[in-house]
């Protein structure tokens, strides 16, 4: 017995001893692509955006962060999904730039991004970041934002179609897409009557990643609802006559005063990785800082599933079933209740099955071009998505929301579905059976929602480009 115990004692540690080194190398192979993706450049550029009424002239604005060839022979437009910024884009857009050199890849920042301070948080020591992990920083109150309540799909397309109509002037070979509530967004431009001209004039295909039109839309709203209060697949939604009170989203699983912590412990972990955590952050228990990161976002802790990702694994820890993450949509989630060695904090490490890896996902969480999250993301853009849906003709929102039927849409369109995401391969053919547009569609294997931007590998990539490549004409 003893002898048996002793040599499964040995094969535990030879086997413990072999997954770290496992891991070591995993994460030398992963840094040493990240090198070679950071050297494609990448500037963030802002232009005028649409005209709307009682906004400061500084933030009608139309924000991209471009990647690539400045005379490029086409250029992709990619819109973030719902609480994301450009920066979410940072790793699929540098894959797509390297992989084409002709390409460059456009990620737009919604024009609420220029609402973010990112200079203490870039600029910051490990001991200040520690402190905005705790305690955050000023955010601005729904008072001093009125003018959000104006920001919805009509601003949020017309400050997207300023950068398409810039494109345009470079190569004739322009094409969006977007992820999540992106894209649905992405099917909406293409629909979408701006003033006369239909949005798919303006480009030559669609790429919809994880997402499509109708994603967010619930049941269809009346006028009532719409000014008092609404319902969405994600919860209650503010009315147009509630917006000054509340202009962006604040709720228990996002708003400003949590991003802004949750960038914070994201660059500690980008700087110090190993390092203990602040405590009274976001880990009741002691943690290293990336594994206070990532304990929100991996699949198997995340509160909701649109905000998870496969990146590795926790270390040192012990879990138990957290059945709440169940009622609101995840899918076999737990919890951390502390460390297995109560003398050692929980860890993060990689995983062989992993489809992210954790430490290049907070290196791109924030830089000096862009933010993975958007920390003051309009209500009145999600209301009006509800309204919308996938056309207004009609309904009492025909006029203010002109989006028309995809009937007649004959635009190339590209899904792309994470296997464990929000949308399947028969959500697209079911899509696309109410236009005349052909489809090509994939799925990306073993892939959470968010992985689908983020994935260490390529593949993402390499499906947008194959599919591209005919579409493109000198």
């Amino acid at each position: 017995m003893r002898r048996a115990a002793r040599s499964l004692l040995l094969f535990g540690v030879l086997s413990t001893t072999a997954a770290t080194a496992q891991d070591a190398a995993l994460d030398e192979l992963n840094a040493q692509a990240a090198v070679t993706l950071n050297l494609v450049p990448a500037a963030r550029v802002v232009r005028p955006g649409a005209l709307s009424p009682g906004t400061p002239a500084d933030l009608n604005a139309s924000v991209t962060v471009r990647y690539g060839p400045t005379k490029p022979a086409a250029v992709l437009l990619l819109m973030p999904g719902y609480l994301g910024g450009a920066g979410s884009f940072d790793r699929l857009a540098r894959q797509l730039a390297q992989l084409d050199p002709t390409l460059a890849v456009w990620a737009v920042d919604r024009r609420s991004n220029l609402l973010e301070d990112h200079a203490p948080l870039l600029g910051g020591s490990a001991p200040q970041l520690a402190q905005i992990v705790q305690r955050g920083l000023p955010t601005r109150s729904p008072a001093s934002v009125p003018f959000m309540k104006d920001w919805g799909l009509d601003v949020t397309l017309r400050d997207w179609r300023a950068a398409v109509l810039e494109a345009r002037t470079l190569t004739p070979n322009v094409f969006i897409g977007g992820h999540s509530m992106g894209g649905t967004l992405t099917g909406l431009y293409a629909t979408y009557d701006f003033s006369g001209a239909r949005g798919a004039q303006d480009v030559r295909g669609l790429v919809m990643l994880d997402g499509l039109p109708g994603l967010m839309s619930g049941q269809p709203l009346t006028t009532d609802q719409y000014e008092q209060s609404a319902l969405n697949p994600l919860g209650p939604l503010p009315g147009l006559n509630s917006l000054t009170r509340a202009p962006y989203v604040d709720t228990f699983y996002f708003g400003p005063a949590l991003a802004v912590r949750a960038a914070a412990q994201a660059r500690l972990a980008a700087l110090q990785p190993d390092a203990p955590a602040p405590q009274d952050g976001f880990t009741t228990f002691p943690a290293t800082n990336l594994a206070a990161a990532m304990t929100r976002l991996d699949q198997r802790y995340a509160l909701l599933p649109f905000l998870a990702i496969r990146a590795g694994r926790p270390t040192n820890a012990t879990d138990a079933p957290y059945l709440l993450n169940r009622v609101l949509g995840a899918r076999d989630t737990r919890w951390i209740t502390g460390a297995t060695d109560p003398t050692r904090p929980v860890g993060w490490g990689s995983d062989a099955a992993q489809v992210t890896d954790a430490r290049d996902f907070v290196r791109r969480y924030l830089t000096p071009q862009s933010d993975y999250a958007e920390w003051y993301f309009p209500n009145r853009l999600t209301l009006d998505l509800a309204a919308a849906r996938t056309d207004t003709t009609g309904t009492p929102f025909e006029k203010t929301l002109p989006v028309r039927s995809a009937r007649d849409l004959t635009l190339p369109i590209l899904g792309i579905a994470a296997e464990q995401g929000v949308t399947t391969e028969a959500q697209f053919r079911a899509y696309a059976a109410g236009t005349r547009a052909p489809l090509t569609v994939h799925t990306l294997k073993g892939a959470a929602h968010l992985d689908i931007t983020t994935a260490s590998g390529d593949q993402v990539a390499r499906w947008i480009l194959d599919w591209l490549r005919p579409l493109r004409r000198a």
